[in-house]
């Protein structure tokens, strides 16, 4: 009986979570370990490098308690991205606290290569926008404002790197200065054609190329680890890559056209466009989507602000509901929308339509308008926005929508992943999958130890939780959604 086991440390912005995998992907044991949040100033996020490191251990160490009798081990790590670290060389002591993808500290920054109209050279090179969510800005401040910080790396005394080259660094002792190529891709300095880090970037932030890590594929060995003692025979680190391509990767998304939707607060939309990167549609961004088995998969990505958000919107603020659980039985007491639709600008309209200062609005309403057609416009609003996306992103990357992947919390609203796969003209794919990213980087790691040698054989390890298949026609598709761009375009006259 082979008793290996995966410990998948899954790091995120709030907390360190570490679970224990068999080698068939299921999941053991969990434990969570939150860190502190900084916000030194107005806009600003910090973490403590080391406060994070110190959890991973912590994490790990809880988990090994939990085991008897087991023989092997190995590490696979997910991370949030576009958080960075920059740390001494020598010391192992980070010179500032990590710059976390919130912070907006490098909106000067950013703004500044913008109107030196940078802007297309950094899109065709990275596939990203120039913002300061992406990691050069912060290590180009923390370079400009820590005292003797650029002297000290043009010596080539300091590295930087992601959160994952973070802690594959101080596991395995300074021997590894690694990441993998997802993690690469988002921070503004990786160039995602040759796959390699671009001069030109580097130049643009004033970043030394002696501070990088080395770029490799997502199911590398990076090293090993005794994670400070833990382990009396060190352990490979095995499976490296971020946490949304974790999650497209535990989706099990390996062909193009496959996509993944996380419904949460807002959504994040995900499709795999395939071995070529192609210019994304305005708005969004191209990533390295995983890369694995000699192939190099590339994704199309955006988020919507508003999707839960909307629904709990109208049980707090309107008090139509007493809770967000009973919106579905509301939504399906009428028969349709009654020509109501909810367009949720709370924060603005996002992508497709970019319009930072178009606010909420109603439309359509009627003397005959009952609370359930409002109830029911909120819930559609979130199918209409997730088409607005996934229909961007596969008719710019010419290819066709195979499935939709779905997780979290409002997939459980089956009105609502109907009407979605009605919009859509397409099968959703309900996961049962909670941890998705952490799955994405055990299936990384069982590829880099040789366990499965194919995509195929790791997509039968998929566990269906319902398939639901579209159930109107086009042309009935078709008056819905233009109703919904009707409204939108009233709104962003």
């Amino acid at each position: 009986m082979n008793t290996h086991k995966i410990i998948a440390i899954d790091q995120s912005t709030s907390a360190t979570k570490a679970m224990l995998f068999t080698e068939d992907c299921q999941l053991l044991h969990r434990v969570n370990i939150d860190h502190q949040q900084y916000y030194p100033k107005p806009g600003w996020v910090e973490h403590d490098a080391e406060e994070i490191y110190a959890n991973t251990v912590k994490a790990i160490a809880y988990l090994l308690e939990k085991e008897d009798g087991v023989t092997s081990y190995s590490l696979a790590i997910t991370n949030q991205r576009e958080t960075v670290v920059v740390w001494n060389r020598h010391t192992g002591k980070p010179i500032y606290p990590a710059v976390v993808w919130q912070c907006q500290r490098g909106a000067a920054i950013c703004n500044q290569l913008k109107q030196d109209g940078q802007t297309r050279l950094v899109q065709e090179r990275s596939g990203l926008l120039i913002d300061p969510y992406f990691s050069a800005s912060g290590v180009k401040w923390i370079l400009d404002n820590v005292k003797d910080a650029r002297e000290q790396a043009e010596q080539g005394d300091l590295l930087l790197g992601t959160i994952d080259s973070w802690l594959m660094w101080k596991l395995t002792n300074g021997k590894v200065h690694a990441t993998d190529f997802t993690n690469a891709s988002r921070t503004l300095l990786f160039n995602i054609h040759t796959l390699e880090w671009d001069e030109d970037l580097l130049e643009l932030f004033t970043i030394p190329a002696t501070m990088l890590p080395m770029a490799l594929p997502c199911d590398s060995v990076f090293g090993e680890t005794t994670v400070d003692g833990l382990f009396q025979t060190p352990v490979q680190i095995a499976g490296v890559l971020g946490d949304s391509h974790g999650a497209l990767t535990g989706q099990m998304c390996f062909a193009a056209g496959m996509g993944k939707a996380t419904y949460g607060t807002g959504s994040s939309v995900m499709v795999n466009i395939g071995e070529e990167a192609a210019a994304p549609p305005q708005g969004l961004v191209t990533s390295v989507g995983f890369a694995a088995l000699d192939k190099v998969f590339y994704a199309f990505e955006g988020n919507i602000h508003c999707t839960g958000a909307t629904i709990k919107w109208m049980a707090d603020n309107l008090k139509l509901i007493e809770s967000p659980k009973e919106i579905e039985s509301a939504a399906t007491s009428v028969v349709d929308n009654g020509g109501v639709y909810l367009v949720p600008a709370f924060a603005g309209l996002g992508a497709p339509w970019w319009k930072p200062d178009v606010k909420a609005a109603i439309l359509g309403m009627t003397l005959g308008t009952e609370k359930a057609h409002v109830l029911r416009a909120a819930l559609e609003s979130i199918a209409y926005q997730v088409k607005d996306l996934t229909d961007m992103m596969t008719k710019t990357a010419g290819v066709q929508l195979k499935e939709l992947r779905v997780d979290g919390g409002p997939t459980r609203n089956q009105f609502l992943m109907q009407f979605q796969a009605d919009m859509l003209q397409t099968t959703i794919n309900r996961s049962e999958v909670e941890e998705a990213s952490a799955l994405g980087a055990v299936i990384m790691n069982g590829l880099a130890r040789k366990v499965w040698t194919s995509f195929d054989q790791v997509a039968q390890l998929r566990v269906c939780d319902h398939l639901i298949s579209p159930k109107i026609d086009d042309a009935s598709v078709d008056q819905f959604y233009q109703g919904w761009r009707k409204a939108v375009m009233q709104l962003i006259k």
